[in-house]
């Protein structure tokens, strides 16, 4: 299941009763400007709707964006539920990277690799294959057997 849905399942079709922990690589919370690519298409009149004909969640990913303001109204998050959000500095897909993170609030972690690992270089694509990633992943989905990461 895909991010977007999971997010939509818990906050609006009452997921929250079957989900523990939601871990997230790079997610889009807050859209992304997609380097600004996506800001030009917002300054273009019917910029968007080609931004969106080639790639609909594109488009619903845009900052300011319908899907997500919808989404977003009211409570980020579910107090049941402890949420870690891991972003990278180099994130060109997610930009800028600090839209990924979820509001503060009890349960909400926040982490940016290059905190961890100052010279961790890798970007939105290679987060998903990346050692320091899989390492905090697993230690925010089993806090009791965390285990230190290594740079």
């Amino acid at each position: 299941m895909q991010l977007r849905q999971l997010v939509v399942d818990i906050k609006n079709l009452g997921g929250a009763a079957s989900v523990d922990k939601l871990v997230a690589l790079t997610p889009c919370n807050h859209g992304t400007t997609f380097s600004g690519l996506g800001l030009l298409a917002l300054a273009i009149p019917g910029g968007t709707a080609v931004l969106g004909s080639g790639c609909t969640a594109c488009s619903q990913q845009l900052i300011g964006s319908d899907f997500l303001r919808d989404l977003n109204a009211g409570a980020e998050t579910d107090p049941g539920i402890t949420y870690t959000v891991i972003t990278t500095w180099y994130d060109e897909v997610v930009t800028p990277y600090t839209s990924a993170y979820l509001d503060p609030a009890p349960g909400v972690t926040n982490v940016k690799l290059q905190e961890v690992c100052h010279a961790e270089f890798v970007d939105h694509v290679g987060i998903s294959y990346n050692d320091l990633a899989t390492r905090l992943v697993l230690n925010a989905l089993d806090p009791a057997h965390a285990q230190r990461p290594t740079c």
